[in-house]
């Protein structure tokens, strides 16, 4: 089937009476939720409360067999070049792979092996590191153990080990506590300096280059402070580099042995799987590292041998492809009923928003169809309290991932059930919805009169036919969470395949660094380039600056 023939098939079946009607599928179909669910191990994934039934799901694999899903995969999984704008292959997933490695694919099976061998030695380097931490073999100028980590990085080098250390850190303590210094504002390095010891704080500089603007501004207002506390000859004992800037490092005071890089093929957002998840090897233990990379690692043998039928990858990225392309809705709603997920919809927002926010297809011509929604979401059950009222009747479709453990790491039974029966209410409600005889038999159970009933039942009503995936598993361990997040990952790259789109690129965010680098000798005083608009704002900051 050709491409655009998937597409119109696709589109043919939406616009069929009745296909969007999720209550009407449940009733055709009893067994519905077994036949849609799929499971790896103890890890499903539910898509009975969306639209989509067999007729959908075939037309979907069909677009996925269209766009050649099958040699983009083997492609990936070889190492060759599959972000052809910077000529680099994506090979994150060798920083996950066991040694021997036997994932790659055999067209470039020494691609593979090389980075498998890096990613090895990297990674038997940086167990060495934390080992010497932890025992104590490694301290700071004082003679101090460390009992902080500062991790200095911005984009992938601090989302993705901020949500990693935060999920992993929060129910057995850390062992050292992890902290995150991200945005330039000079506020933020304020707060944490009043709240760090320099003596027995460890500070990670986390950028590729060693020359991220923001990053090493807030590097230098920490070596500062350190060495204002601790003397000059402190700053090699308390930092070190996640970098592969070696002469960079060397010249900010950081010895070789305290550097730890990666390949460029490695992409910031799928970067906490390298030496930029540091912090959470020091923070969590490398036990817990390990087994979140072995989580990652056994996605990745899913998303490679399973058929695409069973494919859970596979599967989220079409149910994202349907809501987005064939029913048109512009954002997904991320919900973790689990604390630990709190950060998990701001990580995936740089995932999919910056790997898909793309409208050019890979040739160079604009993108044929609409690519990545707007993400966004929060932890269970907070959301309900906050904007889940426009998810239930606002006038956009926005479709909810929802995930829970079946089992909590705490010892409140009750707070779990009450948290698992709002997760699961929540996707029922905007399966079913509520009609307008329901909502008036409801108030007048309530006591309500005939007039309030008149008045307030419109407003009570759901119409349902908002579709959810639900996404099970038994515990949020490190090997979970390393699943979950290789689950999205492959997600991505799935639909930017069926998209047309370079996945693995971000020119989307030079722009503005360029420009900022102009706009900058204005704000000091000095003549530059600039449009009307700018030079307006920048003589008004420069007259608030001046006073009244």
């Amino acid at each position: 089937m050709e491409s655009q023939e998937a597409w119109s098939r696709l589109a043919a079946l939406a616009a069929v009476a009745g296909a969007r009607d999720i209550a009407a599928r449940f009733a055709a179909d009893p067994d519905r939720p077994a036949r849609m669910t799929r499971t790896l191990d103890d890890l499903s994934l539910d898509l009975s409360r969306s639209s989509i039934g067999e007729a959908e799901l075939a037309a979907l694999l069909a677009l996925a067999g269209a766009a050649d899903l099958e040699g983009f995969r083997r492609r990936l999984f070889a190492g060759e070049a599959v972000n052809a704008t910077e000529h680099r292959p994506a090979l994150h997933m060798a920083l996950r792979a066991p040694e021997p490695a036997h994932l790659h694919a055999h067209a470039n099976a020494s691609a593979w092996d090389q980075a498998c061998a890096d990613a090895v030695a990297e990674r038997t380097r940086m167990r060495r590191f934390v080992a010497d931490v932890h025992a104590g073999r490694l301290v700071g100028a004082t003679g101090e153990r460390f009992d902080a980590v500062l991790n200095i990085g911005i984009g992938g080098s601090d989302l993705g080990p901020r949500f990693v250390c935060d999920a992993l850190t929060q129910v057995h303590g850390p062992r050292l506590v992890p902290h995150f210094l991200s945005n330039v504002d000079g506020h933020a390095f304020a707060g944490l300096a009043r709240t760090l010891d320099p003596a027995r704080t460890l500070v990670l500089v986390a950028s590729k280059t060693f020359t991220t603007e923001e990053t090493m501004t807030n590097a230098a207002a920490a070596r500062a402070w350190l060495a204002a506390a601790l003397g000059e000859a402190a700053v090699g004992m308390h930092f070190a580099a996640l970098s592969t800037n070696a002469a960079a490092v060397g010249r900010f005071g950081i010895a070789p042995e305290r550097m730890f890089g990666f390949r460029d093929w490695v992409g910031g957002r799928y970067s906490v799987w390298s030496s930029i998840g540091m912090s959470v090897a020091l923070a969590a233990g490398w036990d817990a590292f390990a087994a979140f990379l072995a989580g990652g690692h056994a996605m990745d043998q899913h998303f490679r041998t399973a058929p695409f039928a069973d494919n859970l990858p596979v599967l989220l990225a079409l149910a994202g492809i349907w809501h987005r392309d064939v029913l048109g809705a512009a954002s997904l709603c991320i919900l973790g009923y689990d604390e630990r997920l709190r950060l998990l919809a701001a990580y995936l927002q740089q995932l999919e928003m910056e790997s898909n926010g793309k409208a050019v297809a890979l040739d160079g011509t604009p993108a044929a169809h609409r690519t990545c929604p707007i993400v966004f979401g929060a932890a269970g059950t907070d959301a309900q309290h906050s904007f889940m009222q426009l998810v239930h009747q606002g006038t956009d479709l926005v479709p909810v991932d929802f995930l829970l453990a079946a089992e909590p790491d705490h010892d409140r039974p009750d707070a779990h059930a009450i948290l698992a029966a709002n997760a699961l209410a929540q996707a029922e409600a905007l399966a079913f919805g509520r009609d307008r005889a329901a909502a008036e038999a409801a108030m007048r159970a309530a006591g309500a009169d005939a007039r309030t009933i008149e008045a307030v039942a419109p407003h009570r009503v759901f119409t349902g036919n908002r579709p959810s995936t639900v996404i099970l598993f038994r515990r949020l361990d490190a090997f979970t969470l390393g699943r979950l997040i290789a689950l999205y990952e492959h997600k991505v790259a799935v639909q930017g395949c069926l998209w047309g789109v370079n996945s693995f690129d971000q020119w989307g965010v030079e722009l503005g660094k360029v420009l900022a680098r102009e706009i900058r000798p204005l704000l000091a005083g000095e003549p530059a380039d600039a449009r009307a608009p700018t030079v307006a704002s920048v003589a008004r900051l420069r007259a608030l600056q001046a006073g009244p």
